[in-house]
């Protein structure tokens, strides 16, 4: 028998290895393109894309509690929370409480407008870069404000941090704007805009009050440096002439008059503030702590490589831009990178320092969360420096380093622990799991120790955050309820007396409370219930949580 005829089989030319390569690169040529083109809608996309991602996976913890009790309550209850405790998120808790009434609450939804609010913050950080240095120091500094360690933690949070980024940001771009239209006389509606959104800023966090003086003491610096290039223009005949200021005392004069408006509209929430100043008797003052703190915490999360890396580079790119400025005939570049110092310095600086020498005198205000208004100025320091780097290939790769560097710090920030080692998430799992195992029909209660760490709040923040896993339970502790007390938490009773009046047909009690550093009232939470026929069915301890679950006999 013959063997069949054999050929050979022809690939078509579109299957080859050459065509894939050239698509890949035809698809990396217009992703690249597109960033060129819309780098601010780009990188603010790429931003809220990476702090949403897995934001769902970190356990909640005490501060994010707070907003989800707060925004949770009816407006009333609300007011009347603000007129004792936490005035200073009042405008905040607001916002998220609408937001709530439209999407509801899931740990999600909580974290979700800390990533959009990053989101726009990384593409107004690309539009101060652009306006300040050009595009490349745009895309740079965007790029750069994504990596900060901090810019990731605080992209997580269901806490205000992030928008306080976006609204520092802003109102620079809106003050830059004012000051530029002021040399052509058609600066009023921005300046009204300025003072606008001042209010708004320093009422949503009264901290934001400290970039507004950031600005004068830009407009300051920027005119002081225009007399010194006049005087030296005139001694040195051959200096070359300084052009139009940047900055004109007119431009000064607008600032604060608009500064100072926006500063009597929004005094009576800062005095409503200051008398509750007792609510950061927390912070401690000046210790051993306090320059590791500045050094790596507030933007760098604690992670020491990076924060050398980026103090150096900073350190870099504000001498480098200052000794290109002051060369006797300096570029057009060289004197707007300049600018861009004297808008980034202050802004980084000065809160921090402002903060800090508080402290120092007795006025304990300085926690490295309350730095974060500085992020982005402290990723356009950065920037400065790395597009220092030539040619541009280079700078890509210097870029994709520092991008690198943070890949570590943007995972830990979406563990399951990532929130002060909170395992509040399991503990309902456990609560969920076990419940499931039981009676369709058990009649539930539940019984509310201390929190870990906070002795003074119960551990019913545990089912404000995760609400599913003690659904139909009774507490049959509770003295006081916060939502109608005008407090943060609920207060528990006299066990002896609240617990036997609530019992009726419950047929299984859960003790939820915190281990070393709270207050045990398991004991007499035990011997009550065993007065009364319960006896121990299983008890667990998860983190700093621990669950006893009590069935009657």
């Amino acid at each position: 028998m013959n063997a069949p005829p054999t050929g050979t089989i022809r690939v078509p030319a579109s299957a080859g290895v050459a065509p894939v390569r050239s698509r890949v690169r035809a698809l990396g040529s217009s992703m690249a393109g597109s960033v060129v083109r819309t780098p601010e809608l780009t990188i603010g996309a790429l931003g809220v894309l990476v702090t949403a991602a897995f934001a769902w996976v970190p356990s909640l913890w005490y501060d994010e509690a707070a907003t989800v009790t707060s925004a949770q309550r009816t407006w009333s209850q609300l007011w009347a929370e603000l007129q004792s405790v936490d005035a200073v998120h009042g405008l905040y808790y607001s916002l998220m409480h609408v937001w709530f009434w439209l999407v509801g609450y899931t740990p999600f939804t909580l974290r979700f407008p800390s990533a959009l609010a990053i989101g726009v913050a990384a593409g107004l950080v690309v539009a101060l870069g652009r306006r300040l240095g050009g595009r490349r120091l745009g895309i740079t500094a965007g790029l750069v404000f994504l990596a900060l360690p901090r810019v990731q933690w605080a992209g997580s949070e269901g806490r205000p941090y992030a928008t306080i980024t976006t609204l520092a940001v802003c109102l620079t771009l809106v003050g830059l704007t004012a000051v530029r239209r002021s040399r052509s006389g058609r600066s009023l509606h921005w300046w009204v805009a300025y003072g606008a959104l001042a209010l708004v800023a320093v009422t949503f966090n009264v901290y934001l009050s400290l970039a507004v003086a950031a600005h004068a003491v830009t407009l300051l610096w920027t005119m002081a440096v225009r007399r010194l290039e006049v005087r030296r223009a005139s001694v040195h005949r051959t200096s070359v002439l300084p052009g139009a200021p940047l900055v004109t005392g007119g431009a000064l004069l607008r600032w604060a008059v608009a500064a100072g408006i926006a500063a009597v509209a929004v005094s009576p929430v800062v005095v409503e503030i200051a008398s509750q100043s007792k609510q950061v008797s927390w912070i401690a003052g000046i210790g051993d702590r306090t320059g590791d703190q500045v050094f790596a915490t507030a933007w760098f999360g604690s992670v020491g490589l990076y924060a050398a890396v980026a103090w150096t580079l900073m350190v870099f790119g504000v001498a480098a831009v200052l000794v290109e400025a002051h060369r006797r005939s300096p570029s057009v570049r060289a004197l707007v990178r300049a600018q861009a110092v004297r808008v980034a310095v202050p802004l980084v600086v000065l809160p921090t320092a402002a903060l800090v020498l508080a402290t120092a005198m007795g006025k304990h205000l300085y926690s490295p969360k309350y730095a974060t208004l500085s992020l982005p100025f402290v990723a356009l320091l950065t920037a400065l420096a790395l597009t220092f780097v030539r040619p541009k290939a280079l700078l890509a790769g210097a870029v994709a380093v520092v991008l690198v560097l943070s890949v570590p710090t943007a995972v830990a920030v979406k563990e399951p622990l990532a929130k002060q080692g909170s395992t509040w998430a399991r503990a309902a799992s456990i609560i969920t799991a076990e419940r499931s195992a039981n009676r369709v029909d058990a009649d539930e209660g539940v019984v509310f120790g201390s929190v870990y760490g906070h002795p003074g709040t119960t551990a019913d923040i545990i089912r404000v955050s995760y609400p599913s896993a003690f659904t139909g339970m009774t507490d049959l502790g509770v003295r006081k309820v916060g939502a109608e007390a005008g407090v943060l938490w609920n207060q528990t009773g006299d066990l002896a007396s609240t617990i036997p009046n609530r019992l009726d047909d419950i047929d299984t009690v859960w003790f939820v409370g915190g281990t070393v550093k709270a207050r045990d009232i398991e004991p007499e939470t035990a011997s009550v219930l065993a007065a009364h026929g319960f006896t121990t069915k299983a008890h667990w301890t998860t983190g700093t949580v621990v669950i006893t679950e009590f069935v009657r006999r």
